[in-house]
């Protein structure tokens, strides 16, 4: 019987729990109240550890105040780390919605930023510059043009008879034409060139590095293009020609290139607009390369293209 006893206290103090004592007597009922004390501590241990903070231990004492004590701030401190989960998870919850809202503001911030910078440089009707934006880029190309030693050029278009179109078949047609103008006329450009609103049914082009011969050709492409393009009225198709005038800049003239001088250069265009308009429309007209304090209108009836030659006169009467 000692034996066996010591054996089982061997065991228990080695953690082995497996030993049954096959005795009977008082001491040996006090080792086996302890080894059932000890292996059911072991499965509340197992059950605290599945997350079962409900164990207690009353029947060891100090130790069991102190587990017990220990389950509570287990059960506690993972309450405190769920509620804190939760909180957190709110928060980045809160944070990527407030993410993705002011996100959303800043796009439509800068697509509103930039429809106003459009809307700043642009006609609204037709897609084409406005006049202020066409200046700055005519000025900034004469500049450019001069530094390299080359030529460019400016044209006005004109839409023939326009406001008898307006008349027949309705402003919101007339809207319809002038779209339809500058899309065509668009399409016929260069990279390098512009095409701005300049009033009304007139529009005026910047050609950059081209000389009037070459600015000419791509005149002409323009006016044949529109001339080929009847607008589309729904119910009927109705042609519509243009006139142009164009003037050049020669890379010597020492002028600086300003507002004044651009003003200058369009109004040898102008001019050579009005010949084309008195010699019949749907034409180019140039104007010669005289310096623009030298050139008069007269200067202003250089060839016309495909028709007869027009008529010189001193001022501009336009005929819509």
């Amino acid at each position: 019987m000692m034996l066996n006893v010591r054996e089982h206290l061997q065991g228990l103090a080695e953690g082995d729990l497996s030993i049954d004592l096959k005795y009977r007597g008082f001491v040996s009922g006090l080792l086996k109240r302890h080894l059932a004390n000890l292996r059911h501590l072991t499965w509340q241990v197992e059950q605290v550890a599945k997350g079962d903070f409900t164990q207690r231990v009353d029947f060891m004492g100090d130790f069991s105040d102190s587990f017990n004590l220990m389950v509570v701030k287990l059960d506690e401190a993972l309450t405190n780390l769920r509620e804190t989960k939760e909180t957190l998870t709110s928060l980045t919850e809160s944070l990527r919605n407030e993410v993705d809202v002011r996100t959303a503001a800043v796009v439509a911030l800068q697509e509103s930023e930039r429809r106003l910078r459009y809307l700043a440089d642009h006609d609204v009707l037709t897609g084409a510059q406005n006049r202020r934006s066409f200046y700055l880029v005519a000025e900034a190309g004469m500049r450019t043009a001069r530094q390299l030693g080359k030529y460019c050029c400016i044209a006005i278009m004109d839409l023939d008879h326009f406001k008898d179109f307006n008349d027949r078949y309705g402003h919101l047609s007339g809207d319809t034409a002038l779209k339809q103008v500058v899309r065509i006329a668009s399409e016929a450009l260069r990279q390098s060139d512009s095409l701005g609103r300049y009033g009304g049914e007139e529009f005026i082009f910047f050609f950059s590095d081209a000389t009037l011969e070459q600015a000419e050709k791509i005149c002409n492409r323009i006016r044949l293009s529109i001339a080929g393009t009847p607008i589309d009225l729904g119910a009927q198709a109705v042609p519509i020609t243009t006139s142009m005038g164009l003037a050049g800049v020669n890379p010597d003239w020492p002028d600086e290139r300003n507002e004044t001088f651009v003003e200058k250069i369009i109004s040898m265009a102008d001019h050579a607009l009005y010949s084309a308009k008195e010699g019949g429309r749907n034409r180019v007209c140039t104007s010669s390369e005289t310096h623009p304090d030298k050139w008069s209108p007269e200067s202003a009836v250089d060839k016309p293209v495909e028709l007869p030659r027009p008529s010189t006169t001193p001022a501009r009467q336009t005929k819509r």
